[in-house]
C-alpha cells in the first residue's frame, strides 16, 4: 500500500494533518489502533479549535463562557474574559470520531484496528510503517511518515530521534464521566488548584453528565497514586458543594500520563519524518491543555509536508522548517513561560496560588492581571509588581 504520507494516530493532530494533505490532493493513510477507544481527557475545547473545525458550531455542545478558579484554602474568582470566545466541552470518543469522519470525507483512507510498531527501512531510510492487526502484519509505504499516536508512541522511540520519557517529563492524571445530580452551572468550567503541583476540574457535559478529574505535575511520583489523588479530590469539601459522588453513577473512568515539560524541539523531525501532537510534547505545562496546540502543530506539519512533496525533497534539512516555523516557535516560547509560572505558583505547596486568588478576590486591577495570565493568547511574563505583591501578601 503506497501513499504520499503515512500518519500514525487518528486523534486531533493526526486527523487534521491528514485532512489538510488530502484536500491538497495527496494520498494519505491514517492509521488508528481503535476508533472505539476513548482517550482519557477533560475534553475542554479552546475557542481556537473552532477555527480549525467550524463544523463543531453545528453541534449542540455545552459552551463554556466562564471559568471558576478555586485555591486550596478556599479563595475563588469567577470570570469571563471580555474578548474571549466561548469554549466547549466534548466527550472525546464522540469528538475524535467526528473529526475522523471529516478526514474521510476529504479523501483520507482510515485504517482502524492497526497498531503501528516499527518502520520499514530500505538502505537505512524510513520508507514506511509496519502495523499489527488480528489478521497479521500490514505495511504502509510513504514518502513522509508523521507520528501522531501520543506520548506512548512506539514509532517515536523506533525513530531514534527521542528517548523514553523521563519521570520528570510527564504528569499523571485520572478522570471520569459521572452521571447524576450536581449543582454546576452549564456554561462554566470549574478549576480547583491542588497542593504539590496539581489541579482538578469539573466540566459539565449536559444531560446530567460531567467530566471530573485531577492531575499532578510533581517530579517525585514514586509515592503518587492517581486513583488515590482522584478519590481524595472527590472527598474535598469544595467538591461536595457542587456534587455528591455517592449520588452519581460512574459511566467511564481512566488514569493516564501526559507530557508536562513542553515541546522538545530536537525531537520533532528527521529524514522522511515529523512528530506532532502529544507525541511531540504539544501539551500546556500549566493546564494540560493540548487539543488546540495539537491542531496547530498538525497544520504546520501538513504545510511543511506539502512543500516537501512539491519539490520531492524529504530530507531533515527541509523538514526542519516545521520546527523553525514561527507558529511552532510561539508555542514553544509560551510553554516555557507557562512552565516557569508553574514553578512559581506551586512554591510551598501552592502557597503563591492561594495568595494570588485571595488578592484577586478584593483587588479588581490585580484580578484583571490574573485573568490575562490565564486567558491571553500571547502569554506574557507576570510583571515584577505582580510577583512582588504575591510574595508580600
Amino acid at each position: 500500500m503506497r501513499y504520499d504520507v503515512v500518519i500514525s494516530g487518528a486523534g486531533p493532530s493526526g486527523c487534521y494533518c491528514a485532512q489538510v494533505l488530502a484536500k491538497a490532493g495527496y494520498k494519505v493513510a491514517l492509521i488508528e489502533r481503535d476508533r472505539n477507544w476513548r482517550k482519557p481527557c477533560g475534553g475542554a475545547l479552546n475557542p481556537i479549535v473552532f477555527e480549525f473545525y467550524p463544523q463543531l458550531k453545528k453541534l449542540d455542545l455545552p459552551r463554556l463562557s466562564w471559568i471558576v478558579m478555586h485555591s486550596v484554602d478556599g479563595h475563588s474568582i469567577e470570570y469571563k474574559s471580555p474578548d474571549m470566545e466561548p469554549g466547549a466541552v466534548v466527550d472525546r470518543l464522540k469528538f475524535d470520531n467526528f473529526i475522523r469522519d471529516i478526514a474521510i470525507e476529504n479523501g483520507v483512507e482510515l485504517f482502524d484496528k492497526n497498531i503501528s510498531y516499527d518502520f520499514i527501512l530500505r538502505n537505512r531510510t524510513k520508507v514506511g510503517v509496519k502495523t499489527k492487526t488480528k489478521s497479521g502484519v500490514n505495511e504502509f509505504y510513504g514518502k513522509i511518515m508523521i507520528i501522531a499516536d501520543g506520548m506512548s508512541s512506539k514509532l517515536a522511540l523506533k525513530s531514534g530521534i527521542r528517548s523514553p520519557w523521563k519521570t520528570s517529563e510527564i504528569a499523571l492524571a485520572k478522570c471520569s464521566i459521572l452521571e447524576g445530580e450536581h449543582f454546576l452551572k452549564d456554561n462554566r468550567a470549574y478549576i480547583f488548584f491542588r497542593p504539590n503541583k496539581g489541579y482538578g476540574w469539573i466540566f459539565p457535559l449536559g444531560d446530567g453528565k460531567i467530566n471530573i478529574g485531577t492531575c499532578f505535575f510533581g517530579e517525585n511520583k514514586s509515592s503518587f497514586n492517581p486513583n488515590e489523588a482522584f478519590n481524595e479530590f472527590l472527598r474535598d469539601p469544595q467538591i461536595k458543594k457542587y456534587l455528591d459522588e455517592k449520588e452519581c453513577k460512574t459511566l467511564w473512568s481512566a488514569a493516564y500520563p501526559f507530557p508536562s515539560k513542553g515541546v522538545f524541539t530536537q525531537n520533532l523531525y528527521d529524514d522522511n519524518l515529523m512528530v506532532i501532537g502529544d507525541a511531540g510534547g504539544f501539551v500546556s505545562p500549566i493546564s494540560g491543555e493540548g487539543i488546540n496546540t495539537a491542531l496547530q502543530s498538525a497544520n504546520v506539519a501538513a504545510q511543511t509536508a506539502i512543500k516537501a512533496l512539491e519539490i520531492g525533497d524529504f530530507s531533515k534539512n527541509l523538514l526542519k522548517s516545521y520546527k523553525n516555523n514561527a507558529e511552532i516557535k510561539t508555542i514553544v516560547r509560551n510553554f516555557k513561560m507557562r512552565l516557569s509560572m508553574v514553578e512559581f505558583f506551586y512554591e510551598n505547596n501552592g502557597a503563591n496560588l492561594n495568595k494570588m486568588l485571595a488578592l484577586a478576590e478584593n483587588d479588581p486591577e490585580f484580578r484583571a492581571q490574573v485573568i490575562d495570565i490565564f486567558t491571553s493568547k500571547a502569554i506574557k511574563a507576570p510583571s515584577k509588581e505582580f510577583i512582588l505583591k504575591i510574595k508580600k501578601a
